[in-house]
């Protein structure tokens, strides 16, 4: 949008640079709030209750202040909030929609919360929810940095790139994080408002960022990233549009196939995508056979990382819940009834829900679908890069190559056996590899591929020389060509999670 013109979103962005001098000099950053705070308010703040964060506000002075205006919502009086927000006038604050009068007071008009994301404070301007005041939300309600975010900022690859793509950029979250490690950044949305909010949350944080408003990959038609970035209105239901931060207008997981199955032709070569996606379980039907149909029969490598399964009816509860309705009002039974009959008429059994990873190649569309269910402390953003690099390997290995190359397990592999009580002692019950770090792949294993590793070590012999020694071991021959083809099926699975590594 121009910046010349006098409307209310030049005037937001007009006003970050004396709001970015406020902000600095109370020191209404991340790692200072929760030190201000304590950790017993500042956990408080997480869980939506306003008391405790109030009464460790009233000892802050002007942060204190900022805290009740901007985190708890309160109405304070206008010459404490000018004095905290100076050099900002509040005039220019309420006309630029920042504030609003409530009698002698003021309130914030938008939310404005701190975050680090790596690089040191950013702040982010998006619309009021309901943690601390119930509101209902409007269509063209613009999210802050919820918990979808968090994730997909957890998730997201950080080496440095040249161009940069935030699909559906919403507050602008994302390309304030892709500014850190993208040589130019690009945020569309189908949302005017949104647009308006990214617009000013990239002034106040002093980076350049292209906007551009429209729907889908019009904005962008013709041009190609180096990096993709979506966190899409993913929602699961029938085709509707309550809230454009969450709803398509698509049928069911619409949202999903068209942008996986829309990037691919973004992306430059090498270009790699990370983005949230949802699809259905649908009765007698393979989720990951519904995920690879929307992809390109050419030049994808699709790492697709289910993270949960939501049965229908905690879904729906979930996402009502989120658009500041209550389950148990009779509207909203409604609209849980209409919801639950789509997914009935669909035979929608449950809704998956994770991270999908897509780099542009040159050749067959290869794709690994996998849940990742269990718990881990590491973000996936690093293990995607290291993923599509194990990936490479193995796509240009061939059989010579796989049993030639000497490997080494990675240090964080650990071999855990467990036995269980039997007629004649303990009795080995299973094996597994674990790798101890990144997403904590686990690999049941039996005792040849066990005594298989134990040679993989510096300085070890080729594979080919460690499967004629199994093998001999085993049979007293030579290696048979199905037993050199079960270790490399073997090899290659343990390459592709980062257990064992081509020295």
């Amino acid at each position: 949008m121009p910046t010349n013109q006098t409307t209310t979103s030049s005037l937001l962005a007009d006003l970050a640079p004396d709001l970015r001098a406020a902000l600095t000099r109370v020191r209404y950053d991340a790692d200072t709030l929760l030190e201000a705070l304590g950790d017993t308010a500042h956990a408080a703040l997480g869980r939506g209750e306003p008391v405790p964060v109030r009464r460790a506000a009233a000892e802050l002075g002007d942060l204190g202040t900022l805290v009740r205006l901007l985190l708890l919502g309160d109405a304070v009086p206008e010459h404490e909030a000018a004095a905290a927000l100076s050099p900002v006038r509040i005039d220019r604050a309420v006309a630029a929609g920042f504030l609003e009068h409530d009698g002698d007071q003021v309130r914030a008009a938008l939310d404005l919360r701190p975050i680090d994301l790596g690089h040191g404070t950013r702040w982010v301007l998006s619309d009021l929810d309901d943690s601390m005041r119930r509101r209902s939300l409007d269509a063209d309600h613009v999210l802050g940095v919820g918990q979808a975010s968090l994730s997909l900022l957890r998730a997201t690859p950080t080496a440095k790139t040249g161009t940069v793509l935030d699909l559906g950029t919403g507050c602008g979250v994302q390309a304030v994080h892709a500014a850190a490690y993208g040589r130019t950044v690009t945020g569309t949305d189908v949302n005017k408002r949104a647009i308006w909010l990214a617009e000013a949350t990239a002034a106040l944080n002093g980076l350049d960022i292209e906007l551009l408003e429209g729907s889908w990959f019009e904005p962008v038609a013709g041009r190609r990233f180096d990096q993709v970035v979506a966190n899409p209105p993913f929602v699961v239901g029938p085709a509707r549009v309550e809230h454009t931060y969450r709803d398509s207008g698509l049928a069911l997981d619409g949202a999903s196939e068209l942008v996986i199955s829309g990037i691919p032709d973004l992306l430059a070569p090498g270009g790699t995508a990370a983005l949230l996606a949802s699809w259905v379980h649908l009765e007698g039907q393979d989720w990951r056979s519904r995920v690879a149909s929307w992809l390109p029969d050419h030049g994808i490598d699709a790492w697709i990382v289910q993270r949960d399964v939501a049965d229908p009816a905690l879904y729906v509860g979930t996402w009502l819940r989120d658009a500041g309705l209550d389950p148990r009002e009779p509207a909203a039974q409604a609209r849980a009834e209409r919801w639950l009959d789509a997914f009935r008429e669909s035979g929608v059994e449950g809704i998956g829900f994770g991270f999908v990873y897509l780099r542009a190649i040159d050749g067959p569309t290869e794709l690994l679908a996998e849940d990742l269910t269990h718990g881990f402390d590491d973000p996936l953003g690093p293990e995607a890069l290291a993923y599509f690099e194990r990936s490479a390997w193995l796509r240009a290995a061939d059989p010579d190559l796989i049993l030639d190359s000497r490997y080494r397990v990675d240090p964080a592999t650990a071999l855990e056996r467990v036995y269980l009580p039997g007629d004649e002692g303990w009795a080995q019950a299973v094996a597994r590899l674990h790798r101890g770090d990144g997403p904590r792949w686990q690999h049941e294993v039996d005792d040849t591929t066990a005594a298989l590793l134990a040679g993989m070590r510096p300085g070890g012999l080729p594979l080919r020389e460690l499967v004629e020694l199994l093998a001999f071991s085993e049979t007293g021959d030579a290696a048979t060509p199905e037993f050199e083809t079960a270790v490399m099926t073997v090899v290659a699975g343990l390459v592709r999670h980062g257990l064992v590594h081509p020295s």
